[in-house]
């Protein structure tokens, strides 16, 4: 139709267009005026038609401009946005067809100032709509995988072998309803030893995921209903107006609203590392997961959750939580080389044992030679072999120590769980172990040595402390300007009359809350009459943060800073005095106010200073020109100095005490001026009352030569107005110098340091989201007290493996050289199959959970770190446990040689005795194990319910596999007396321990003496 209209209008349009410009004002006959009539009804009617037709093809051919601002509003009832197409917006970076940010908030029902209404039922009301922000997870690994990864472990598969081989020959020999004891005891030893390990690992692994969860549990800033609160990252919605800070992470998709110096860290989503300017022109959108990484601002949410890239990225990735720590995988090279060890002797054992039969050496049960190669049966010899196979395949399974790998998964979950109770959340593994390690701890101030809690308890105008009734009225109007301004924080006032609430980091509240309760700064007021035209955000390493604004009133024009106190004066040219008069800032002044700022840091203040310029505005033209200039710092007025207190905490002290004297290091990194800096150090005991130690400013250490630092590193007791850099360089010469550091962060600029140290310690309240990414452990409450907690426990986890390892091996040594020289010397083992891998199970199982669960004791921090270069098994060790397995093997090589003819009793009776006494000697020995040095191993026995539990599991076990399980387990049944036998000769492991425990020890491990003599 629109091609025939076209048509139509080319052929009738030149000819209607002349009779209309023929007409004249000379009369007219009734025909012609008619024919004029229809003439004009027909062009208009045509020229009418063409505009519709090429309207419609305007719109057909072009995305509709205003398709979803149709609806007015999301409360309106009939609503239904295309939430697809919210979500493709920020994706694709394009807002064509939504009319700008302030529709899409007006379509979203947002006041970009005030936020959503916020109640339940709008809430409610905005997850059904557009979902929740949370994403699908990805299934967790189930019991059956960890049984499977269990199963392929090499000490396993061994062991499998190993019973599939005794099963074979056991049958062979014994025949099936008596041959499968030994081959079947092992497959259930298997099947226990992979039970606990998979259910361990799979405990470790639902740990982590809770973990996860409140790792991811982020505390987000928004307005609603006009009052600023927090709330869990999960709770935010669509609409939601949020805040953002520097090192905060984006919650969701949205649009930047408002703010200055804006740029996000897009390189988890984008992969790109360049830094992304944002603003609410040129490029409004935000992504959900990348990082603020300069400048504040408001967001408004329009996609969470699955919408989001980030949700559907997260939800395809699963966790790893079977990392492997350094100890678990020196632990499991430990397992391997004695495993291969066992294979060794076991294959010695067969050829000597395989010699001593084929040579006639052997005898048979009546004391003929069981092999002379003329009429002996080729059953008999085939069962002879079968059984001297069997003996090699026991010492290996008694040389491998399977425990030793459960051990550790035992200790580092029980470990992740009691730190957690302790405000520490471990999101590295190694941590934990690396920690006890330490032997430097670099410490933050603000929030860790400190409450945090700044309180304005010093003002200082003129070079004078005054009362803030006395300022003039043109100065009290240019502080407001530098307050309001020139914050990160904001205030509420409830419309209820109660108490204003003020948001933002502790200083700014401290400051804020000064300049409303009392100078009477009215910031509503102050916001309507002036316009911020740049911001310059504070940063660590400028120490200070600026702003230009201009009066609506009167045009003029003005820059304020706001700072660390000597950085901000000496910006200074000139000052005010408290009637509002400028003066000239003279040598002599400048000298006062520098002792002033001196004196305030000396009585442990934070200093801040207030200074202002007025600048020249000429036309409207160049506010464009104001705004993209860098603010002006020189030539300024210093307004006043204020003076903030942060107490420090009740525990702080006694911590660094602690760590003293466990041979760590304290040193103090810090933002704050030399003086402040040096009066908290010695008020929590870094310093004494003589600064004994050196304190330098971050400046000062960064221009050393590098020698220099090697040399005044160890000294070095404080940095004060140090930078993230001169951290990260802290960092890095003392783990040249052999040290192993752990550092706290909270700010993004941390994140190298923290990534640097050996363990990095975030804070949990104060620490951006970058912090707490780049860190190995969280600090949920900001302690030092919790960091002096977290090296506790770390040296625990350490030392309670030292404890299992110390008693595994005197278990596997006693076992294999009893075996080995019963095996080489009389043809036979004194410990069948069934009864080592009893031994091991109950050894290893039970006595990983007994030992590894130990909570720690005042005592583990009486001793130096163990440093970088400590072997795992100390001369300690060496010490304790050759002594038991010597007396050990001594007892029960009696017991084998000459135990019928001491108690008159026959060969049951006697392997029966060697059993018993075998596992008893395990068990008094476990208590020796509970301490590495200390003589008395029964203190704080009463408090470990756990320990005593598995000894008494261990002992009744043991009594019915002596007495019930007598075919299973190759025994009979011993009276009351031989059972006092036992556990006399077995109590006398406890003597030997605490005699043992009074021989020195040399420093240089055990194994330099052997490597030195070969």
């Amino acid at each position: 139709m629109a091609s025939k209209l076209k048509y139509t209008t080319k052929v009738y349009y030149g000819g209607i267009q002349s009779v209309l410009q023929a007409i004249s004002t000379s009369p007219i006959t009734k025909s012609q005026r008619k024919w004029r009539v229809a003439c004009i009804v027909i062009y208009v009617s045509l020229s009418m038609a063409k505009r519709v037709v090429s309207t419609k093809a305007k719109l057909r051919s072009s995305p509709p401009r205003h398709a979803i601002l149709e609806i007015k509003s999301f409360l309106d009832d009939d609503v239904v946005i295309d939430q697809k197409r919210l979500a493709e917006m920020v994706k694709a970076k394009n807002l064509d067809g939504f009319g700008g940010i302030a529709a899409v908030a007006k379509l979203l029902s947002t006041n970009v100032e005030s936020g959503i209404i916020g109640d339940e039922e709008d809430l409610r009301r905005r997850r059904v709509a557009f979902g929740s922000n949370t994403y699908v997870r990805a299934k967790p690994k189930g019991l059956i995988y960890f049984v499977v990864e269990a199963s392929r472990d090499t000490t396993i598969l061994i062991l499998l072998a190993c019973a599939a081989l005794s099963l074979a020959f056991g049958i062979r020999e014994h025949g099936g309803k008596e041959g499968w004891y030994e081959g079947g005891s092992i497959f259930v030893a298997v099947f226990l030893v992979v039970t606990v390990s998979a259910a361990s690992n799979f405990r470790q692994e639902r740990q982590f995921d809770k973990l996860s969860k409140i790792s991811n549990n982020i505390k987000i800033g928004v307005v609603r209903q006009g009052r600023r609160q927090h709330v869990s990252i999960f709770d935010a919605v669509v609409g939601d107006v949020v805040f953002l800070n520097t090192g905060d992470q984006v919650p969701a998709d949205g649009l930047f609203v408002d703010g200055h110096s804006f740029q996000v860290d897009e390189s988890s989503m984008t992969g790109e590392s360049d830094h992304v300017e944002v603003d609410s022109t040129r490029h409004p959108f935000l992504l959900s997961g990348s990082k603020v990484a300069d400048g504040y601002g408001k967001m408004v949410v329009v996609s969470v959750g699955m919408d989001t890239a980030w949700g559907e990225m997260m939800s395809s990735i699963t966790r790893d939580s079977n990392e492997q720590t350094p100890l678990q995988e020196r632990l499991n090279r430990l397992t391997s080389t004695i495993g291969k060890v066992g294979l060794a002797v076991a294959f010695f054992v067969l050829l000597v044992m395989l010699v001593r039969y084929f040579t006639g050496n052997t005898e048979d049960a009546n004391g003929f030679k069981e092999f002379n190669g003329v009429d002996r049966d080729l059953n008999d010899v085939f069962n002879s072999v079968l059984r001297i196979v069997s003996a090699a395949v026991t010492i290996v399974v008694v040389a491998i120590p399977e425990g030793l790998p459960l051990a550790v998964t035992l200790t580092l979950a029980y470990s992740m769980k009691r730190m957690m109770a302790d405000q520490a959340m471990v999101r590295k593994l190694s941590a934990c172990e690396t920690m006890g390690s330490a032997t430097v701890i670099c410490t933050d101030k603000t929030g860790t040595l400190t409450l945090n809690q700044m309180k304005v308890t010093k003002f200082c105008l003129g070079g004078k402390e005054i009362r803030h009734d006395t300022i003039a009225h043109n100065l009290r109007e240019l502080f407001y300007q530098g307050v309001a301004f020139n914050t990160t924080g904001s205030i509420y006032r409830p419309k209820s009359g109660n108490a204003v609430e003020y948001s933002g980091s502790p200083t700014e509240k401290a400051i804020l809350t000064w300049a409303v309760e009392d100078l009477g700064m009215d910031i509503e007021k102050l916001k309507q009459s002036y316009t911020v035209l740049h911001v310059d955000t504070f940063n660590s390493d400028k120490k200070r943060s600026g702003v230009s604004i201009r009066s609506n009133v009167h045009n003029r024009s003005y820059v304020h800073w706001k700072g660390a106190a000597e950085m901000v004066l000496a910006m200074c040219s000139s000052y005010y005095q408290h009637t509002g008069e400028v003066n000239a800032m003279t040598k002599d002044k400048m000298t006062e106010f520098e002792s002033i700022i001196q004196g305030m840091a000396a009585s442990s203040l934070r200093c801040i200073a207030f200074a202002c310029k007025e600048i020249e505005y000429e036309s409207t033209s160049n506010e464009i020109t104001i705004s993209q200039n860098i603010l002006s710092e020189e030539n300024l007025t210093l307004l006043g100095i204020v003076g903030m207190k942060d107490p420090c905490r009740s525990g702080a002290k006694k911590a660094i005490e602690s760590c003293r004297f466990a041979g760590v290091d304290i040193k103090m990194i810090t933002g704050d001026n030399i003086f402040t800096a040096k009066a908290i150090a010695t008020e929590c005991g870094i310093l004494d009352a003589n600064y004994h130690g050196e304190v330098v400013e971050g400046a000062e250490f960064r221009n050393y030569t590098d020698e220099e630092r090697r040399r005044k590193i160890k000294n070095i007791k404080v940095m004060a107005r140090s930078s993230p850099l001169d951290k990260l360089l802290m960092v890095r010469c003392l783990k040249q110098a052999g040290e192993v550091v752990a550092v706290t962060g909270d700010g993004t600029n941390d994140a190298p340091a923290l990534k640097e140290a050996d363990v990095g310690l975030s804070m949990g309240i104060q620490g951006t989201e970058v912090a707490k990414e780049s860190s190995d452990i969280v600090i949920l409450d900001d302690n030092f007290s919790s960091v002096a907690t977290v090296l506790l426990w770390g040296r625990c986890v350490y030392n309670n493996i030292q404890k299992f390892i110390q008693f595994q091996l005197t278990v596997n040594v006693a076992a294999l050289v009893i075996n080995f020289v019963a095996a080489v010397s009389a043809g036979d083992v004194p410990l069948t199959t069934v009864q080592l891998l009893w031994v091991n199970l109950i050894m290893d199982t039970l006595g990983a959970l007994a030992l590894a669960t130990e909570r720690p004791t005042k005592e583990l921090m009486h001793r130096p770190p163990v440093g970088r270069t400590e072997p795992l098994i100390t001369n300690s060790m060496w010490r304790n446990l050759l002594p038991q397995a010597l007396y050990q093997i001594a007892i029960l090589l009696i017991l084998q040689f000459r135990g019928k003819q001491i108690f008159e009793v026959n060969e049951e009776v006697k392997n029966t005795l060697i059993f018993n006494t075998f596992v008893l000697c395990q068990i008094f020995n476990e208590f020796n194990a509970r301490s590495l040095e200390k003589q008395n191993v029964f203190k704080g026995i009463h408090r470990n319910r756990l320990f005593v539990g598995i000894i008494g599991v261990t002992i009744v076990l043991q009594f019915v596999m002596v007495e019930f399980l007598k075919k299973f387990a190759d025994t009979v049944s011993l009276d009351l007396g031989q059972w006092g036998i036992c556990v006399a000769i077995a109590a006398v492991s406890w003597p030997i321990g605490w005699v043992m425990k009074l021989v020195p020890v040399s420093d240089k491990p055990f194994l330099n003496y052997l490597r030195l003599w070969h």
